[in-house]
């Protein structure tokens, strides 16, 4: 039964993948300078932002800097905060201290704030970097001195996915508005009064073809090389980019080809309210493959690596059909998107074919079923069940089990079924442990898509709950291309699945391997495997999976390296999934204290902020008082020498499969599905009342 949902069911996801999608509208709530709602004193102000990303190696890093200012007579605490980016953890918090920079380092979260708080109290400069949770990265800086400036700087890492030869990366300023206490006790000072800049250097092991920023016509955009471009940003008054070039594309003011840019727009000041979202998308026709990183001091015996598998395009097509149940979130937080929300239902349920069924399940408080029932997709249902959702109203609480338990009620055994879960809060109303979640989807034989609405949606939890059912979860910001996100999804909607993927390495010594279960791999996905490795020399790479209910298998032959490697940001990016693992089995099974001392552990040795590690910045001589090791100022001198050393050479080929090809010729996953990268007659259709209410979305948004 599992098999014949995972041969029918993508496509019905495909038609309702328009529904999440579509999902765009404004957000009110932003990154910004805390301040406490009613204060009658003048907010503290963001002088400067400047963001610096650099994309290579399968990984991004986020450098940030900002000035901030007090305009008080006397000395004050700042607090700003900003959305978790996703997968994202802070490696570096540094505060420039008598005009000296000043990096953090990694304590328990308790004795992190205990030091902090000391030093408050004592007048003396410290800083603090925590998570809460899911939701947001939270600064504190202390004292701003009466009249001054002060300058910290962040630095954060996260992997850079790849999905059906499109790349995407975001840097998120869209506060989702889910935490209603934050929200009633403070207000965000989301606007830089004088500089913002945004640069991002994309390097790529691979040709790239073209850049997009959807919603920043405004953007520089530069083509360094084959593999490598520049996006520029900023609002410095007569600062302006290159003229574009006439080989840039009429798709997009931005989507560029070749060496090309728009003119960047001088404004007064900066807000920091709309994420900036930057597409790449890689020469089509490439040939799937498996790319190495590895990194192994000198000395060390052991070593990190990172290998990214991408299967080829001979994935067969999907050609059935199946029922649909659309659980849709209808809390207070979703009030600036209902509108939307009715439109996509429409053209999820115009795209649907006679002999499918739907159902219509809403919640909030509480749960209830829209349709009482399956309903046929005719012409007449769609109509009626199009006007009733138009006239929907938003309020209350989010309960996500009610909504994903009524979905589940009534499942025909003899139709395979698709459950697509809209989202953009948090279990907060009747049950809400993760584990609960995950027994419900075990007695069910079905597979669960979600489209994950904003920056503060429960990603841990939605994503764990597709895992488990073998199904994807799409992440979706206000900023982000509709029309991009279903080329993407086009390659897994037509296409079989990889299920009960494994991967096997042998003739090399490897151990904690990150994810330790792959599960289903769709089309147009990458595979990601961190891992630690002793010794070197050649090893045997298999890949087997099943597809379409057949046993199918992958083999190939390459060298890790014995030494050596310019990527020593790798080992922060396995512990970070070492911890995510960790936290997710505390989420599963209760967070007892063996599972809360190993992501202690970890992130002090890798400087990790994280839910049970925070990062504190003291004066030089006070981090000895308190006897704290400068680990991580360390580790970051020497990332930085690395970062520095890869900017000086042309980004090196990753592909270590050349010599024997481990998916053979097929070429990878493209926009569309297949390898030249066209659509199909299908998508075509899906496409046009898609493209025709880009204008009206505008405008919402």
């Amino acid at each position: 039964m599992r098999e014949s949902i995972s041969r029918t069911l993508v496509r019905a996801f495909g038609l309702s993948l328009v529904l999440g999608l579509l999902l765009v509208a404004s957000s009110v709530h932003a990154a910004g300078l805390m301040t406490p709602v009613g204060g009658d004193s003048a907010p503290l102000s963001i002088r400067s932002h400047h963001v610096d990303v650099t994309i290579e190696g399968g990984y991004a890093i986020t450098e940030i800097e900002q000035v901030f200012h007090n305009p008080h007579s006397t000395d004050l605490e700042a607090y700003y905060s900003f959305p978790v980016p996703e997968q994202g953890t802070v490696a570096e918090f540094t505060l420039w201290i008598d005009g000296q920079p000043v990096t953090g380092e990694v304590l328990e979260k308790q004795r992190a704030r205990e030091v902090y708080q000391q030093e408050k109290a004592a007048g003396r400069d410290a800083g603090l970097t925590e998570k809460d949770a899911y939701r947001s990265f939270d600064v504190y800086v202390s004292p701003l001195r009466a009249r001054q400036d002060t300058r910290v700087r962040l630095v954060y890492i996260q992997p850079a996915f790849v999905d059906s030869g499109v790349g995407r990366y975001v840097y998120p300023l869209e506060e989702g508005g889910v935490d209603e206490h934050k929200l009633a006790f403070w207000s965000a000072n989301e606007v830089v009064e004088e500089a913002f800049s945004f640069t991002l250097t994309l390097r790529s092991g691979y040709p790239v073809d073209a850049l997009r920023l959807p919603q920043h016509a405004e953007a520089a955009l530069q083509q360094l090389s084959d593999n490598e471009w520049q996006v520029t940003m900023n609002n410095y008054p007569g600062m302006v980019a290159p003229a574009a070039s006439d080989s840039a594309p009429a798709e997009s003011a931005n989507a560029a080809s070749g060496a090309s840019a728009a003119t960047a727009t001088a404004a007064a000041a900066f807000r920091l309210d709309r994420d900036i979202v930057v597409y790449w998308r890689h020469r089509q026709g490439l040939p799937g493959g498996v790319e190495l990183a590895a990194y192994k001091p000198e000395g060390k015996e052991r070593g990190t690596f990172m290998m990214t598998l991408t299967p080829g395009g001979d994935l067969p097509p999907i050609t059935t059909g199946s029922d649909w149940v659309f659980v849709l979130d209808v809390s207070g937080s979703m009030s600036a998107k209902l509108a939307t929300l009715a439109d996509g239902v429409v053209q999820a349920l115009q795209r649907m074919r006679p002999q499918d069924r739907f159902r219509i399940v809403l919640f909030n408080n509480s749960a209830w079923e829209l349709t009482r029932g399956y309903v046929p997709a005719s012409e007449d249902k769609v109509r009626e069940y199009a006007r009733k959702v138009a006239g929907l109203a938003s309020s209350g609480g989010t309960n996500l089990y009610g909504g994903l338990s009524l979905a589940m009620d009534s499942l025909d055994a003899d139709r395979p079924t698709g459950i697509v879960l809209v989202t953009d809060g948090v279990a907060n109303v009747g049950v809400t442990a993760q584990k609960d979640f995950l027994k419900l989807l075990e007695r069910y034989d079905v597979r669960l898509f979600t489209a994950i609405m904003g920056n503060s949606a429960n990603r841990p939890l939605l994503g764990v709950l597709t895992d488990a059912s073998n199904g994807f979860a799409v992440s979706v910001s206000n900023s982000d291309d509709v029309v991009g996100h279903i080329l993407q999804a086009s390659a897994k909607l037509t296409r079989h699945a990889m299920n009960e993927v494994e991967i096997d390495i042998d003739g090399v010594k490897v151990a904690d391997l990150r994810p330790q279960r792959i599960g289903s791999v769709y089309h147009g996905e990458q595979i990601v495997l961190l891992g630690h490795y002793w010794g070197g020399g050649m090893a045997d790479v298999s890949l087997k999976a099943k597809v379409g209910g057949r046993p199918v298998s992958y083999q190939t032959r390459f060298a890790f390296p014995a030494e050596g490697g310019q990527n020593p940001e790798l080992e922060r990016l396995w512990a970070y999934a070492a911890i995510r693992e960790l936290q997710r089995e505390a989420a599963n099974f209760g967070d007892d204290s063996d599972i809360r001392q190993a992501v202690v552990d970890l992130g002090v040795e890798y400087g990790l902020v994280t839910d049970h590690t925070s990062m504190v910045v003291l004066r030089e001589e006070v981090f000895e008082q308190y006897g704290i090791e400068r680990r991580n100022a360390n580790r970051r001198e020497l990332e930085r020498l690395a970062k520095a050393q890869r900017a000086q050479q042309a980004p090196p080929a990753t592909r270590v499969d050349s010599q024997q090809p481990m998916f053979g010729n097929a070429p990878q996953a493209a926009p569309g599905g297949s390898g030249s990268g066209a659509l199909g007659p299908w998508w075509l259709l899906l496409l046009l009342p898609v493209l025709a209410a880009l204008p009206r979305l505008r405008r919402l948004v």
